[in-house]
């Protein structure tokens, strides 16, 4: 269970980032920022709750 969780957040992040790359190329800087900052709160939240 513990690798199917990190499987989805791992996915879960590569989507996201791609979102706030696509956002950076449409001159939209704050949104991808306010997505790169979901993106780290993503990356360390989980470690908190399953680890």
């Amino acid at each position: 269970m513990k690798i199917l969780s990190i499987v989805v957040l791992f996915v879960i992040i590569l989507y996201s980032l791609g979102f706030g790359i696509t956002l950076w190329k449409d001159k939209q800087r704050l949104g991808a920022i306010a997505v790169f900052f979901l993106c780290l709160a993503i990356v360390v939240l989980p470690f908190f709750s399953i680890f």
